[in-house]
């Protein structure tokens, strides 16, 4: 089954590390990678740019309406992802507790939603 892993943080206290944690973390980020790809389960994953570059699109009445900014402000913003394929929501859960930023931020597991057009 595939799992969407979003990764949320808190951007104030990510910028505040130090050269040193911030390569760190990045190399923990890579080796986990590499873990998902070496057991089979990576699809796809990639960080995402700041959340002051997001850009939110709503249509009403037919018109096309964009904000800059993200939907919500919250503290922890969304700042990347993983999408994975294992057997079930247990091992999707391991997964995401191993990811980097469950130790200071949050990993939101939610299932893809699978469906198909029948005809």
């Amino acid at each position: 089954m595939k799992y969407m892993l979003l990764i949320y943080t808190d951007h104030d206290a990510d910028a505040a590390r130090s050269e040193a944690n911030q390569k760190a973390l990045i190399n923990r980020y890579f080796t986990y990678t590499e873990e998902l790809k070496s057991a089979g389960v990576f699809i796809a994953g990639d960080a995402l740019e700041l959340v002051n570059t997001a850009t939110s699109v709503r249509v009403r009445d037919g018109k096309t309406l964009s904000t800059d900014g993200p939907f919500a402000e919250t503290k922890e913003q969304l700042g990347g992802f993983y999408m994975i394929d294992c057997e079930d929501l247990d091992a999707a859960i391991k997964w995401a507790a191993k990811l980097p930023a469950a130790d200071h931020g949050t990993v939101e597991v939610r299932p893809i939603w699978n469906y198909s057009v029948e005809g």
